[in-house]
């Protein structure tokens, strides 16, 4: 159960579309990456509160699919002009594997660090599966490392798990660039197929509706991801043409009312389709979400643009990718507090009606301080993450292409 198009920034090169401005952006569409990270970031965090009982964050694994369409939607936009060359190719790879791959294996080295102290440190083990096997075994540890956990290569979810949509991601975008070169302007085509067909694949083999990773989770991207690619390959200019021309009080108060009606209506669709086979339609919803705040018009559209909504943005490919582990080590100290002191901090407890070991076994207040605090690290962890290995990480893989 998790999920990526954190992975860029929005923003369109001049070169490759018409009536836009030399890197234009998007901003709105970054801010709201970082909410979805944390929406996902929630739904993983086992805890006795409110927050974490309630059907919205039940379901919110279902954001996943948002960043499969926005990616779509940043690569379409980006690219879509600037495939007609085999060298073209070949930098757009090396580039999208610099985005998401050296963060990737320094969280898969991190993960497998705490297995070798749990080696050491018998009193790390707790009542879970003995290091190096069940989620964290060496096979798995493997297709990790080459990126193919989201590939249908292994039969569980493993080492960091929301990695899996990295990994379906990263072929994504090969697929696209291939797609692109091949057919040119008529590319199109394919992800109308795809946007069509992988619903249905869907429906037909997956019992877990559209909660699937690791087995068929590159279908789930192709689907989100094509779609985003047609509204970025029919829609763009008209979007950046209505941008422009947004202006005026009676304007603004239209977007907004559309604004607001747009994320009652996406808190619903997931609250309620999160269980059952409407939560296929998920990346339309969100395809709709998306083509609304792309244009930027209403004053949510303005709070998303404020400093924090935009710094919080920037860090949602390392919330993404770090909050497990710091959950996972909450846990871990929480625990050892427990033995010592019986606070009734974690323990277990019922999520959603499945047993778990979380937050707030004596107090549901208890379980709410741990998710304030979850978020408060996770957030700290993903500012470090991002300063000193993704920045560093895409400039050393840019400067690399260039040399192509």
């Amino acid at each position: 159960m998790t999920q990526t198009a954190f992975l860029n920034p929005v923003h369109v090169p001049a070169a490759t579309r018409t009536g836009t401005k030399a890197g234009e952006r998007f901003l709105v569409l970054d801010s709201w990456r970082g909410i979805c990270a944390l929406l996902v970031a929630l739904f993983h965090f086992p805890t006795s509160s409110m927050i974490s009982q309630s059907a919205f964050v039940g379901a919110s694994y279902l954001f996943v699919d948002f960043f499969f369409v926005l990616s779509g939607f940043v690569i379409a936009s980006s690219y879509a002009g600037r495939l007609n060359e085999p060298d073209e190719v070949a930098h757009f790879a090396l580039v999208r594997f610099g985005r998401i791959y050296p963060l990737h294996l320094v969280m898969l080295a991190a993960f497998a660090a705490f297995e070798i102290l749990r080696l050491l440190l018998p009193q790390l083990h707790g009542t879970g599966a003995a290091p190096f096997t069940g989620g964290f075994d060496v096979k798995s540890l493997v297709t990790n490392l080459f990126l193919l956990q989201g590939m249908g290569l292994d039969d569980h979810l493993s080492w960091n798990a929301p990695s899996w949509s990295i990994s379906a991601e990263f072929f994504a975008y090969l697929m696209f660039a291939g797609v692109v070169f091949v057919a040119g302007q008529r590319a199109w085509i394919w992800f109308v197929a795809a946007a069509l067909t992988a619903p249905l694949f869907l429906l037909a083999f997956s019992n877990r509706h559209m909660d699937v990773s690791f087995d068929f989770g590159f279908i789930r991207c192709l689907y989100g991801f094509s779609l985003g690619a047609l509204l970025a390959w029919f829609q763009h200019d008209s979007i950046a043409e209505a941008r422009q021309s947004l202006a005026g009080s009676r304007a603004r108060l239209a977007w907004t009312l559309a604004e607001i009606m747009m994320i009652a209506a996406i808190g619903l669709f997931v609250s309620l389709a999160g269980t059952n086979d409407a939560g296929i339609a998920a990346p339309f919803v969100f395809a709709l979400a998306l083509y609304l705040f792309a244009h930027e018009g209403g004053l949510v559209s303005a709070l998303l643009r404020s400093r924090p909504m935009l710094t919080l943005g920037a860090l949602s490919y390392s919330i993404y990718m770090v909050h497990i582990f710091v959950q996972a080590r909450m846990i871990n100290v929480a625990a050892l507090i427990e033995r010592k002191l019986g606070l009734g901090l974690v323990g277990d407890i019922a999520v959603r009606g499945e047993a778990a070991t979380g937050f707030g076994a004596a107090s549901p207040w208890l379980g709410f301080a741990a998710i304030v605090a979850m978020l408060i690290a996770t957030i700290v962890a993903s500012w470090f993450t991002w300063r000193f290995v993704e920045m560093p990480a895409l400039a050393w893989f840019r400067r690399l292409a260039k040399r192509i």
